[in-house]
């Protein structure tokens, strides 16, 4: 399977997909020295996200979300890509940061809704965002 869409982070990556059926707060959702999702109120609690192409409805939460991705990637535990519906300048800031300072790439791609993967699908699946198109003032 191959995913397209708005590139808002450019880099390519391949792996299982992972399906989120909720938006997933970072902060204190995500084990940055894991990768596993650990907010126990969220439906995939207990998946990992290490190497895995994580597709979701949206991030909830903070401005902790940059550095709770930036140090799964820094320790080689983060997605290898995300998938989104809407624009998140945490999740584009957080994987700026761990390109920049880390060298670790994980592009992100936004998609329709109607194109997001069903929940539940574990597809090996790849993502080729070759430019970034970037977010705009409308996002």
């Amino acid at each position: 399977m191959k995913i397209d869409g708005r590139t808002l982070h450019a880099g390519q990556a391949t792996g299982r997909l992972l399906v989120l059926s909720e938006p997933l707060s970072f902060w204190g959702g995500l084990d940055p020295k894991t990768g596993l999702i650990i907010d126990r109120s969220h439906p995939e609690v207990g998946q990992t996200m290490t190497g895995r192409i994580v597709a979701m409805p949206g991030s909830r939460g903070s401005s902790g979300t940059p550095g709770v991705l930036g140090e799964a990637l820094r320790l080689g535990v983060g997605p290898a890509a995300l998938v989104v519906t809407k624009a998140d300048v945490n999740l584009i800031a957080g994987v700026i940061v761990a390109e920049a300072l880390y060298g670790v790439t994980c592009p992100i791609v936004q998609v329709g809704a109607d194109e997001m993967p069903s929940p539940g699908t574990t597809d090996l699946c790849e993502v080729d965002a070759a430019h970034d198109d970037g977010p705009t003032a409308d996002d």
